[in-house]
């Protein structure tokens, strides 16, 4: 959406195809809700794959693989160990920070110039610790984080209670944590559908329940059309084309299913995120700063009268089925830390696809057709990259060159 919003500010005639019968129905639905720009770093690090290792066996854990006969998978997985070696997740790491700076500021500025109402709060997003080692572990890469120009701070136990005081029902377990106030939170489902309604009002036509079977194309030359399906009043399916002068693809998860057809192969791979949103019972007890549970590898944001827990990572394909322990464990730990902030008999759970790569590098740019874009691959950092990564895509295609320092495709 962000990138429809751009491209039409700077005066193309845009059409979105979309496969659900509206805005934000997908990955942008029900997730975390943080704009963590500090907090960007890499799943890739050299610490992951143990970390991996231990969590194979547990069914509630922050990660869980599901080996499939699965090519695809497979060879994520292979990639994915490639991008943990330390100078690797360094590079990454740096491009993740400036992609990250450049969509906050970019998501400030859409906000200032609309007035869009999405739950935003700008309170800073607070990372607490409950086992000492790993609390010793974040003093250093902090220090790291603020050379890089971020402004993450340690925090002592204290210190977290008194910058989101719902914490202190959890005083007792709380190490210490780390804060970085300039970061923001927001409701990504509420962002999307109110840009939706702006960029139409802009003259961005939609085409919603429609479904983008392949693209017509050979190897070297441009994309001459895409093959579309959808369902007419009577629901009876219909087929048809649609022509344009570039096309981006901005499908998520599905990205790389569609890029297939004219012989591209990304490293996109679901990976499955939880979610449980709960009505806010006492707003004295409820979070209102952003919150990441270090131990847990949860999230808590405050949306309205609403707040949300979301966390975890299953790879399992494109299966969309809510895991009963997954959720479980998401809800016990939620109560846990905050047992008097929602009323929980009313919890709402969600699973959703992130699309992830191997880096956490999205596919940001050109492809080897001169009229085919891709905008893909934000893995857990959508919500956060995805103003910015709109603007960049949107400059490439009016034939601009990119603000932004990015390692962007050229000829994938």
């Amino acid at each position: 959406m962000s990138s429809a919003w751009f491209l039409a500010q700077a005066g193309h005639e845009v059409t979105v195809i979309e496969r659900e019968p509206g805005p934000g129905l997908q990955t942008s639905f029900a997730n975390g809700g943080q704009i963590s720009v500090c907090h960007a770093e890499p799943w890739a690090n050299p610490k992951a794959p143990w970390k991996i290792l231990k969590w194979l066996a547990e069914e509630d854990a922050p990660l869980l693989w599901r080996p499939k006969a699965d090519i695809n998978q497979w060879r994520w997985g292979l990639r994915f160990l490639r991008e943990c070696t330390p100078a690797r997740a360094r590079a990454n790491l740096k491009s993740l920070v400036r992609l990250g700076l450049y969509s906050r500021a970019q998501l400030q500025s859409l906000r200032a110039s609309t007035g869009l109402a999405y739950d935003a709060l700008t309170r800073g997003i607070l990372h607490y610790y409950t086992d000492e080692r790993e609390f010793a572990a974040a003093i250093p890469a902090a220090a790291h984080m603020r050379e890089s120009g971020l402004d993450r701070q340690i925090k002592t136990t204290a210190e977290c209670i008194g910058i989101e005081p719902a914490l202190a029902h959890a005083r007792k377990i709380i190490v210490g944590g780390t804060y970085t106030p300039s970061d923001e939170s927001g409701d990504a489902h509420k962002f999307t559908q109110a840009l939706a309604e702006r960029a139409a009002a802009l003259g961005v036509r939609f085409r919603y329940g429609t479904q983008v079977l392949h693209l017509d194309g050979e190897e070297s030359c441009e994309v001459n059309g895409a093959a579309l399906r959808w369902q007419d009043e009577d629901g009876l399916w219909q087929t048809g084309s649609i022509k344009a002068d570039a096309y981006l693809v901005c499908m998520g998860s599905y990205s790389p299913r569609l890029l297939k057809s004219v012989g591209i192969t990304l490293d996109v791979y679901p990976v499955k995120g939880y979610s449980v949103t709960i009505p806010v019972r006492d707003g004295d007890h409820a979070p209102e700063v952003s919150l990441t549970d270090d131990g847990h590898k949860l999230v808590f944001s405050r949306l309205g009268d609403r707040f949300r827990a979301a966390g975890t990572a299953e790879l399992n394909g494109y299966d969309l089925s809510l895991n009963p322990v997954r959720c479980a464990a998401l809800l016990k730990r939620t109560q846990e830390i905050f047992p008097q902030a929602g009323d929980y008999a009313q919890a709402s759970f969600w699973a959703g696809l992130r699309p992830a790569t191997p880096g956490n590098l999205p596919y940001i740019g050109r492809t080897r057709y001169p009229n085919l874009f891709v905008n893909t691959g934000h893995g857990t950092l959508g919500w956060t990259e995805g103003a910015g990564a709109g603007h960049a895509v949107a400059q490439m295609i009016s034939g601009q060159q990119p603000e932004l320092d990015y390692p962007f495709c050229r000829g994938l």
